[in-house]
Parts: C-alpha cells; structure tokens; sequence
C-alpha cells in the first residue's frame, strides 16, 4: 500500500480529539516511541471522538451499552520521539445501523509530520446481552451531521480497502 500523503493544512478541518507528550516511558531500543504505544493513544482518542456525537459516559451508562472494536489498522508513517507533542484528529467515514468506520490521523505537532493513520471499524453494543445493536436515533442523527461534513471535505481518506460499516 501506497503511503498517504496528506498536506497538514487539510487535516485542520477536522476536530482535535487527544493531544499528548511523548513521555520517556514509551521509548523503545530504537530511541523512538514503541508501537504499542501508538494504539494507547488512539485508544485515549476514541472516547473523545464518540463524545463529539453524543456517546458519551452517561449515555453508555444510562444505556447499558458500549463499543466493540470489531477491526483496526494502524499505517506508521514518520517516528515521534520522547518529548514530541502529537495531536489526533478524527474524521468519521461511513456507517451502518450498528458500525461506525472511522480514521484518526497523528500529527506529530513538534515536527510538523503526519506520524500515523489509525482505521477502525467500532459497533454499538448491547451490554446486557453483550451482542451488537443499532444505533439509537439521538445518535444516528448526530453521526449523520458529522458524516455529512466530513463528506463535504476535499480530499480522500486513505483507507486501507478491506474495511467499511
């Protein structure tokens, strides 16, 4: 696979969702940020990002419902380094009754790169029977929104083909 190139200037649409330092414990034998480390950060990106069109705490816990990732995947692009201050930015792609496909995109903020993409396909979850559900409408209608400015931008996503809602 090819890999994206984005100009930064296009990825300042799209909401900030998790800003971090690169703190020492994440430095591997090759003096930059380890992988694993990548998907703690989006992993702490996700919750805002669901924030953003109304899954939020009280809504899961009111609910009795959640999220299960159901697939990722994670392009490395430019090393961050201990230190550096990346910001995550989201961009919904596309839904279904109960999946949500969506990319966050890591922008080492103290080198000006784009570090990685991170692409996902989550699904709205029953807790009580620990299955899939659909979307509530409340919710359907805010993802909605957003998708529909992020359809509206002028460039496109660079997924990786093998995924969608």
């Amino acid at each position: 696979m090819k890999p994206p190139i984005i100009p930064l200037e296009k990825l300042e649409s799209l909401p900030v969702v998790y800003q971090a330092t690169i703190p020492e414990k994440y430095r591997d034998m090759m003096g930059h940020m380890n992988i694993r480390w990548y998907l703690e950060l989006y992993d702490e990106a996700g919750m805002p990002l669901f924030e953003l069109i109304g899954l939020t705490a009280e809504h899961y816990q009111s609910n009795l419902a959640g999220g299960f990732d159901l697939e990722h995947h994670i392009h490395y692009l430019n090393e961050v380094h201990i230190g550096d201050t990346v910001a995550i930015r989201g961009r919904l792609l596309a839904r279904s009754a109960k999946r949500l496909h969506y990319m966050l995109f890591m922008v080492n903020e103290t080198r000006g790169l784009l570090a990685s993409t991170f692409e996902c396909v989550n699904s709205y979850a029953d807790l009580q029977t620990r299955r899939t559900a659909p979307y509530p409408e409340a919710i359907t209608v805010q993802i909605d929104s957003m998708l529909t400015a992020h359809r509206q931008l002028d460039w496109d996503a660079p997924v990786c083909g093998s995924m969608g809602a």
